[in-house]
């Protein structure tokens, strides 16, 4: 961040101290925003983990139901489940505080249509099942982590300029306020003691 520059004279003081009163504004409105985004990312990081374990639970019994049917069918078996069209998704986007972000997710699965090979066996058919629920929680892990990691991209951002007008861009206006405040008592003490000087000599005239 560039240096404050230093105007001098009354009027420049006058553009300081408006300065630093829109700085310290805006760190405390920034500070205010910080606050909300860490609430707000710390929400949607539990329901990114909660989401990610939804998701492994999905595939560990998806795994089961798979190695059951293999050993009933054998791998021949699961041509008779291979999908024929591809699972859709929606998702819905929001904000927050600004930030844009998924907020929901809807995965549809096509649904098996009449005709086409059944599993050969229960396991497969539960199999098939667990894999789209496997799916819908991938989709909904997806949205969370995207979330959240956008959401955390804004906390740093946000932090990065709390600090920067906190310890940097602050401080430097105060010390420029603080230099033209002491120029211009200087400047009036000077301006004062010629002043007296000029009454004294004054005087002594008459």
């Amino acid at each position: 961040m560039a240096e404050p520059r230093v105007p001098s004279g009354r009027a420049g003081r006058l553009r300081l101290r408006r300065s630093l009163e829109v700085a310290r504004r805006g760190a405390d409105l920034l500070d205010q925003k910080l606050r909300i985004l860490r609430d707000r990312h710390d929400e949607l990081l539990r329901a990114e983990r909660i989401a990610r374990e939804q998701w492994h639970e999905c595939l560990a019994r998806a795994e089961d139901w798979l190695r059951r049917g293999l050993l009933l069918g054998g791998e021949e078996a699961l041509e008779a489940i291979r999908p024929t069209r591809p699972a859709e998704l929606a998702i819905s986007w929001t904000s927050t505080m600004g930030v844009r972000h998924p907020g929901d997710a809807v995965c549809t699965v096509p649904a098996r249509e009449e005709g086409e090979p059944v599993p050969s066996n229960t396991a497969l058919v539960h199999f098939e099942a667990a894999c789209a629920e496997a799916v819908r929680a991938a989709a909904d892990y997806a949205v969370a982590r995207a979330a959240s990691r956008a959401l955390g991209d804004e906390v740093v951002r946000t932090r990065r300029r709390v600090r920067s007008l906190r310890r940097h861009w602050i401080p430097r206006l105060e010390e420029a306020l603080d230099a033209v405040d002491l120029a211009l008592e200087q400047s009036e003490h000077e301006d004062a003691v010629r002043r007296r000087w000029a009454a004294e000599s004054r005087e002594h005239r008459g």
